[in-house]
C-alpha cells in the first residue's frame, strides 16, 4: 500500500470496525465466522435476492423506517414497550435483531432452524394487555404478520431507493418469496410472496393503526435521543431524515412527522445515497466473509 493511503485506509478501518460491533455486537466477528464459515445446506443459496438486499447498506435507513412503522400496530407497540427493552439496551436489542436475519440469511439450515425456535420460544412468554385493554400476544400470526410486512415492506424500499444493486420487478417478487420462507418458520400463516400481495396485506392491516403515545415515544427515541456519542449524531440525522422520508405518506402523518421539511427530496435523497454509499465503503475494510465450498 502507498504510505499516502495508509490514513485514509486507517479511517475506513476503523469506521468499518465501530459499525460493526455497533450492529453485531461484541461478539459479531466469531458470529460471522460462524455464519459463513460453517459447511452445510442453507435456506438460500447465494444467488437469492434476500442475500443482496440484507447484505446492503441501505439496510441502515430500512431497519430504522421498519421500526417506525411498526410500531403503528398498538398491540404490536405495546408487546415491544414491556418486553423488548428497547429504552433500555437499544444496542442490545439490534444486535439480537440482525444476528437474526444474519443467520437465517446466510447460515446454515441448522442453525437458521435454531435461531427461530428460540424466537418462538421467546414470543411464546410474551403476553399482556394495552393501556387500551386491548390483549396482546406475540405469537399472535396476526401480530407475527404484520412485523414481518412492515420490516420486508421497509427493507425493499430502502434496497430499491439506496441499495448498490437495486432488484428488477422479478427479483423483488422473488426476495419477498424468500422472507416468507423465514416467516412460515415463525408462525406467520400464508405470508406474502409478491409484491401485488404485500401492498394488499398492508392495506388490510390499515384500519388497525395508529399512533399511541407508546409510538410516538418510540419515534423520540428512535429519532432524536440515539444512544450515540456527538460525532455521530450528524451522519445519524441524515439516517432517519432518509427513513422518515420513505415512510408512506399516511405513517408520517399519524406519527407527527416531517422531516426536514424545508429540505427538497432530492436533495434529501441524494444525502441518504451518500451516506449508504460511505458506509459501503467502511464495510468493505472488514475481512471478507469466508464461506464454505461446495453445495448450498
Amino acid at each position: 500500500m502507498d504510505m499516502s493511503q495508509r490514513p485514509a485506509q486507517g479511517l475506513r478501518e476503523r469506521v468499518g470496525t465501530s459499525l460493526f460491533t455497533h450492529v453485531a455486537g461484541p461478539a459479531g466477528r466469531q458470529n460471522r465466522a460462524r455464519i459463513h464459515g460453517t459447511p452445510g445446506p442453507r435456506w438460500f443459496g447465494p444467488e437469492r435476492p434476500i442475500r443482496t438486499v440484507h447484505g446492503d447498506a441501505s439496510m441502515f435507513i430500512g431497519g430504522l423506517s421498519a421500526l417506525l412503522l411498526q410500531s403503528l400496530h398498538p398491540r404490536a407497540m405495546a408487546a415491544v414497550a414491556a418486553h423488548s427493552g428497547f429504552r433500555g439496551d437499544p444496542w442490545g436489542r439490534l444486535q439480537r435483531t440482525s444476528t437474526f436475519l444474519a443467520v437465517t440469511t446466510y447460515g446454515t439450515a441448522e442453525d437458521a432452524q435454531r435461531a427461530v425456535d428460540h424466537v418462538r420460544e421467546v414470543h411464546e412468554r410474551v403476553r399482556g394487555t394495552t393501556a387500551a385493554g386491548e390483549p396482546y400476544h406475540a405469537a399472535d400470526p396476526h401480530l407475527l404478520c404484520w412485523v414481518h410486512v412492515a420490516e420486508v415492506d421497509s427493507f425493499l424500499r430502502a434496497h430499491q431507493r439506496y441499495g448498490a444493486h437495486p432488484l428488477d420487478g422479478a427479483g423483488c417478487d422473488a426476495y419477498i418469496a424468500d422472507t416468507a420462507r423465514v416467516a412460515r418458520a415463525l408462525g406467520v400463516p400464508a405470508p406474502p410472496v409478491d409484491r401485488a400481495s404485500l401492498a394488499a396485506r398492508l392495506a388490510g392491516y390499515r384500519p388497525e393503526l395508529r399512533a399511541t403515545p407508546q409510538a410516538l415515544d418510540a419515534a423520540r427515541f428512535i429519532l432524536r435521543e440515539p444512544p450515540l456519542p456527538w460525532i455521530a449524531r450528524g451522519p445519524y440525522a441524515l439516517l432517519a431524515a432518509n427513513a422518515v422520508r420513505m415512510l408512506p405518506p399516511w405513517a408520517r402523518a399519524a406519527l407527527g412527522l416531517r422531516a426536514a421539511p424545508y429540505v427538497p427530496q432530492d436533495l434529501v435523497r441524494l444525502s441518504g445515497r451518500a451516506l449508504t454509499g460511505t458506509i459501503r465503503w467502511a464495510m468493505g475494510a472488514l475481512p471478507p466473509r469466508e464461506e464454505p465450498a461446495g453445495p448450498r
